[in-house]
């Protein structure tokens, strides 16, 4: 009887207990899987932001603008979850390429490339599309590439604002220097194309032609002192940047031709800005380099997530291929309008661009 009566007990307890005990099992399992399935959803996501990998290859940091080009690239696309690899080429087509491989053998999802020698990279960058990487060209166009985007000003229209600006200073017509880029550099014969659409119907006269290869600016004051040996009336320099005009402004000041002599060049270098505050050079055609990196490290992520790039709503023939174009609007910077293009936008500071005044 005692036995059969503590048994009773037992079982009344257990019948009891035993709902207690499950629900509470239950609801551990059910929070813990909670729990564990929101880690594991972060973890997620920040492992695919994690994931988003971009190669940059840059001709090289001779031009100033490309340090500020790839300052804020990077800091856009790493706010956006990304990782950038950026390389140089220092100038040299066979060392781009094989910075191109090795960014694709590091696992990248996206390439943006500016090329050296817009005619050699059609192969590499063929390779890098066969194995599933986008490829952007940034700034300049690689030919027969058949690139996912191409984002850059429209050069045609910077040269004919320069072709402009001396048109314009320069009425009575003269005589024309043009020191330009290489032609290795796809965007050099645009520019020029849209420079002599103004000047040819003017009376403007281009007497002499030189070529900065690689862009070697400083190869521009020996090609204005060549020059001005046999043309010292000299009206106007068409030159391919800033940083060619800082060398034939060199040039000219030691013939004691500055500010007599119309000097154009662009990107908006802070030199170049203080000369056109102080008369020297006439314009510089500013692009955006801000705009033009962010809008670019933007379009890289969305690629990178097997989305479409925003703006990019017309296409640029690369020689083969019509491509997604992105384009951006240049602007003439002259004495009239300085303040509110450099200062009002914040590429340069008034204080910076007025020290010699």
């Amino acid at each position: 009887m005692r036995k059969d009566y503590r048994g009773k007990i037992r079982k009344r307890l257990i019948s009891r207990l035993l709902p207690a005990v499950l629900a509470c099992i239950l609801a551990a399992g059910l929070f813990g899987c909670g729990a564990g399935k929101a880690e594991q959803t972060q973890k997620t996501e920040k492992s695919e932001e994690d994931s988003i990998s971009i190669g940059m290859s840059f001709d090289s940091f001779v031009i100033e603008r490309w340090i500020r080009d790839r300052d804020v690239f990077v800091s856009t696309a790493e706010a956006l979850g990304a990782k950038v690899n950026v390389q140089s080429a220092n100038g040299s087509t066979q060392e781009q390429i094989e910075q191109i491989r090795y960014l694709m053998d590091k696992g990248i999802d996206v390439l943006v490339v500016i090329p050296v020698d817009c005619d050699a990279l059609a192969e590499v960058l063929g390779e890098a599309r066969k194995r599933g990487i986008r490829v952007m060209s940034y700034d300049r166009l690689a030919s027969n590439a058949n690139v996912d985007l191409y984002i850059s000003f429209d050069n045609e229209e910077v040269g004919r604002l320069m072709g402009r600006a001396l048109r314009d200073s320069i009425p009575q017509g003269g005589k024309i220097f043009m020191i330009g880029g290489p032609l290795t550099d796809d965007n050099v014969v645009k520019v020029e194309r849209g420079f002599h659409e103004v000047v040819d119907r003017t009376e403007l006269d281009v007497v002499y032609l030189a070529r900065c290869e690689n862009w070697n600016a400083i190869d521009g004051y020996g090609y204005v002192k060549e020059a001005l040996k046999e043309n010292r009336d000299v009206a106007g320099i068409m030159c391919g940047n800033d940083d060619i005009a800082t060398q034939a402004f060199r040039a000219l000041s030691e013939e004691r031709l500055a500010g007599k002599v119309m000097l154009t060049g662009q990107d908006g270098d802070l030199s170049a800005c203080q000369r056109v505050v102080a008369g020297t050079q006439t314009v510089t055609v500013f692009k955006s380099i801000d705009e033009e990196a962010r809008r670019a490290a933007e379009s890289a992520v969305r690629m990178a997530r097997g989305e479409e790039p925003e703006g990019a709503d017309q296409t640029m023939n690369d020689g083969t291929y019509d491509v997604p174009y992105l384009e951006l609007t240049p602007i003439a910077v002259t004495q009239s309008n300085i303040d509110e293009v450099i200062v009002e936008g914040g590429f340069h500071a008034r204080d910076e661009i007025y020290l010699n005044r």
